[in-house]
């Protein structure tokens, strides 16, 4: 029989009312592949501080994000204040290599991943991109969802096909917020331990799409890269979310505004598949 041993806690900080997990890529990957192991369900959520500004608006889906499994940093404004409250070790766990760091580790191990998200012709570029680079890996399906909400028929056989395949990590690339309520959603239908929200990282992988010089990333300008290669798309969120995360934490670094973090489940997803 396995022995299911419980994880220490993750030290995090509050970021505008969201619990961000100070650890290391390294450390991410071990305890979503531990979970994944032991059968320990959840998800995991990689935020940025567009994420933090869609929280602020909106007090549903930061309970969604709390009571993730973990809220990893994927942008260094998370990561300066992970910092700044004195986790000094935490890293900035970027989606794109998140994915692909576990998919890595996770070769030969028989955990199956599963990919939902974008459209087929994506995934299949993806799926054979992923196998060149890891052959030891077990993709064992992929889905590409309509661009609209999902009706409960459709949830129940998404459901019973990502069963069918035994994944054990379905990894979700819908874009924030749509992934996080995906998972959230779709958390207890599925018998998968663990559903990750990577973003644009299926386009990274799969169609080469440009990514911000690791320059830009370090310095926190990836949001910069980002408004130059894509103004149309971008140029609305970028103008509210960078001076609204600046005031707000500035704010909450000073003392002069509180975010309690709420909705928060004290043992987030400690439900474990019953075999």
């Amino acid at each position: 029989m396995t022995q299911h041993v419980r994880q220490d806690p993750v030290k995090t900080t509050n970021v505008l009312g969201l619990r961000v997990a100070a650890l290391t890529r390294k450390g991410v990957v071990a305890r979503i592949l531990d979970d994944v192991r032991d059968g320990r369900r959840g998800y995991v959520c990689v935020s940025g501080a567009h994420s933090v500004i869609e929280c602020r608006a909106d007090p549903d889906l930061a309970r969604i994000h709390n009571q993730a499994t973990l809220i990893v940093p994927d942008g260094m404004p998370l990561v300066w204040a992970l910092h700044g409250d004195g986790h000094g070790w935490a890293e900035r766990i970027y989606g794109p290599d998140l994915m692909l760091s576990v998919i890595d580790a996770s070769q030969d191990s028989g955990i199956g991943h599963f990919l939902y998200g974008t459209t087929p012709q994506v995934l299949d570029q993806l799926e054979r991109n992923l196998l060149r680079r890891f052959p030891g890996a077990r993709i064992v399906g992929s889905y590409a969802p309509p661009f609209r909400p999902l009706t409960p028929e459709e949830e129940d056989r998404i459901a019973r096909l990502i069963d069918d395949r035994g994944a054990g990590i379905v990894w979700v690339g819908i874009g924030c917020p749509k992934q996080e309520r995906w998972m959230a959603q779709m958390r207890d239908k599925l018998r998968a331990p663990m559903l990750i929200g990577v973003g644009a990282a299926f386009d990274f992988h799969a169609r080469g799409k440009l990514q911000a010089p690791a320059i830009l990333q370090r310095n926190g300008l990836e949001w910069l890269f980002r408004l130059v290669t894509e103004p149309r798309r971008l140029w609305r969120r970028y103008t509210r979310v960078v001076p609204a995360y600046l005031v707000l934490r500035g704010l909450q670094r000073t003392g002069l505004r509180r975010f309690p973090v709420t909705a928060q489940d004290p043992d987030p997803m400690p439900h474990r598949i019953q075999s």
